[in-house]
């Protein structure tokens, strides 16, 4: 039975995925000489300050387009004009990879991330995250917001935290799948949905939630956001980009946003 909230919860999320897909629009719009950015929704705050000083440090420029990197590597398959890949997780990456899409020996593993439970902002709710934590009751009647638990690398690792938790099924027939984690981000923010997982750095981002619980680092696989050269790229900016992604002003803007730098600062 569809219910009023129910609907709602299903709208903001077609929305989101909506914005995903309309995102990849933004390619095409670029600047003749731009690198052609995918990168995970997760990264848009902090990827948009990299890429603001990358601009005024070399006066180049990069055109991102943001979505679960699930569907941007998907769009990559079908040939969509991208330089550059920055997935949220290994195995998209390895997925292009073994099709021949990412140039040989050009990924890095960039950034490292957590996930956490939030919730809107003005609630009371707080929740020690530990085997067998009563989120079913945390959730009343209301619904968990997360990325597609079979695609988006937040749901995914999501899910994984549940069931090593030992509460996935308590809670399987209450979550509000979304197409990437800032749509899942949003149903929290709006109440729409009273509980969400999200990456920490979503919570740092968005001040319309809290967060009111960290997931173990061991309840899960590693958040590793790997970085990439698209094996069809052009251009002659896209090795430079990826290593200004290492240098130090890239390692205080993504460490300011939350993210954990994994790979070695570049040197210039």
């Amino acid at each position: 039975m569809f219910t009023r909230r129910g609907l709602g919860l299903r709208l903001v999320a077609a929305a989101g995925g909506l914005a995903a897909m309309l995102s990849f629009g933004l390619p095409s719009a670029r600047a003749d000489g731009d690198v052609v950015v995918f990168a995970a929704a997760s990264l848009k705050n902090a990827l948009d300050a990299v890429d603001a000083a990358w601009k005024a440090e070399s006066g180049k420029s990069a055109t991102a387009s943001y979505a679960a990197s699930s569907a941007l590597a998907k769009q990559i398959e079908e040939g969509a004009p991208a330089d550059v890949f920055i997935s949220a997780d290994l195995d998209w990456m390895k997925y292009l990879a073994d099709k021949k899409l990412i140039k040989d020996d050009s990924d890095v593993k960039l950034l490292g991330n957590r996930i956490v439970l939030v919730a809107p902002k003005d609630t009371g709710a707080k929740a020690e995250i530990a085997p067998n934590f009563e989120l079913a009751a945390l959730l009343g009647d209301g619904r968990l917001a997360m990325g597609d638990v079979k695609a988006v690398p937040a749901g995914k690792y999501g899910k994984a935290a549940l069931e090593k938790l030992g509460v996935w099924s308590s809670v399987e027939g209450k979550i509000a799948q979304a197409e990437n984690v800032r749509a899942a981000l949003k149903l929290v923010s709006t109440g729409e949905a009273p509980l969400g997982i999200v990456y920490q750095t979503d919570a740092t981002a968005e001040p319309g939630v809290k967060v009111v619980g960290v997931f173990p680092e061991d309840s899960h696989p590693p958040i590793v956001y790997p970085v990439g050269v698209t094996a069809d790229s052009k251009s002659a900016d896209a090795a430079a980009y990826v290593k200004y992604l290492q240098s130090a002003k890239a390692k205080e803007l993504f460490e300011a946003q939350g993210f954990t730098m994994l790979a070695p600062v570049a040197s210039n």
